[in-house]
């Protein structure tokens, strides 16, 4: 194994060119794994609450994902197998979920379980289950936050939540609301 140091690459095997060495990042709180090609593979600990909505695509829940490791999610891509753990847990089915993707329910039907969507679609999947994750936390109950999510709000001007999804400043404006629920704003 290789490892960084000083800005240098380290070998335990001396025959191994170190042009060839892949770095290795190690922190307290999480250790990440780079391989040109590969799959990022990240340990991070427990979080008490937190809900991991794309369990083939991660294993540790989207909110306490850092910006590198969603977007190397989306690089490789979400496959059809989460969306549909996805759909399952949020109690969506393909017409809402499309409808809050902007997509055509056929987009979203026609791949094969291990198939994966494009880069800007997971980017939109993410985003919604970035949400999801975020809500099922504060909410500490995934059924009550399915519902909130479909009920009018009055801090989003009397629509649902549900109903702003569909974009990125929209779904940006509901984790801004879980946030307040979260810290006991008045929302």
């Amino acid at each position: 194994m290789k490892t960084k140091h000083s800005g240098k690459y380290k070998s335990n095997n001396a025959s191994s060119p170190v042009n060839e060495a892949q770095p290795v990042y190690t922190t307290s709180s999480k250790q990440i794994i780079a391989k040109k090609n590969a799959t990022l593979k990240v340990v991070k600990p427990a979080v008490p609450g937190a809900v991991v909505i794309l369990s083939d695509a991660t294993n540790i829940p989207e909110t306490q994902m850092t910006y590198f490791e969603k977007m190397h999610i989306i690089k490789e891509g979400i496959s059809k197998a989460d969306l549909e753990n996805f759909k399952k847990k949020a109690a969506l089915d393909y017409d809402k979920l499309a409808k809050a993707l902007s997509v055509t329910r056929a987009t979203l039907i026609n791949k094969k379980k291990q198939e994966k969507f494009n880069a800007v679609l997971s980017e939109r999947i993410l985003s919604l289950a970035d949400i999801y994750s975020y809500g099922y936390e504060v909410f500490e109950d995934e059924q009550r936050f399915n519902k909130w999510m479909f009920s009018p709000n009055r801090a989003l001007g009397g629509s649902t939540p549900y109903e702003l999804a569909n974009n990125q400043f929209g779904r940006e404006e509901i984790k801004n609301l879980i946030g307040r629920i979260e810290y006991g704003v008045y929302s």
